[in-house]
């Protein structure tokens, strides 16, 4: 066990589905066309933005959805060559191209649908300059990508850029492990849930009701 755990607390309360964590993160990390590590999605309606229920019993929650950082993570377990792992010093599951052979076995076992893309080709941008932080990875043709919680701010003693870019201060980051910081305080105050938890996960995302 790492003697930190870094995970995200997720205020569904405060969350308006404005979808600035997204932007941020593709921006931040580069991200190619039709790429998003980060994205919101509508616990109401079948579509974005659209309620369940009956006027005047509407109901509509946002939940933004990326990699659950697992503590038990079930994509590290069928990597065949170590290209997904989990960092021992900050719980953070990592990915690294240039070990990555493509073939997909850590999509097929995250249960988290839509978390992982994958690069059939190589990657293609909006604009003929890279955007965001020079420390970034390039983006690689038949790999496997997926959030870092901003690994190479992280390495800078920096929060991921999702946090600071939320407008609705919905999104906090910190160690579990310790009952002092922030994201230990809310759970601790306020009744919360995980995606999943029947897989046996343990995801480092937390949602609070």
């Amino acid at each position: 066990m790492p003697n930190i755990r870094y995970g995200i607390v997720i205020d569904t309360k405060r969350c308006v589905g404005c979808h600035t964590c997204a932007v941020a993160c593709k921006c931040e990390n580069n991200l190619s066309k039709g790429i998003w590590w980060n994205r919101v999605v509508t616990d109401g309606g079948t579509d974005m933005d659209t309620p369940s229920g009956q006027f005047p019993n509407n109901h509509k929650k946002y939940y933004t959805i990326s990699c659950q950082h697992c503590e038990n993570p079930a994509c590290v377990k069928v990597c065949p060559v170590g290209a997904t792992y989990k960092d021992p010093e900050t719980g953070v599951v990592r990915q690294d191209y240039d070990k990555c052979i493509g073939c997909r076995m850590c999509m097929a076992a995250c249960p988290y649908t839509g978390v992982r893309s994958f690069n059939w080709e190589e990657p293609k941008y909006s604009v003929e300059f890279s955007v965001g932080d020079a420390d970034v990875p390039p983006h690689q043709k038949h790999v496997v990508e997926k959030c870092t919680m901003c690994w190479h701010k992280l390495a800078k003693g920096e929060e991921p850029e999702c946090i600071s870019a939320c407008p609705a201060f919905a999104r906090t980051w910190g160690d579990l492990n310790d009952p002092a910081s922030d994201v230990s305080k809310l759970l601790a105050t306020r009744s919360h849930e995980q995606l999943l938890p029947d897989r046996g996960t343990n995801p480092s995302v937390y949602y609070l009701l």
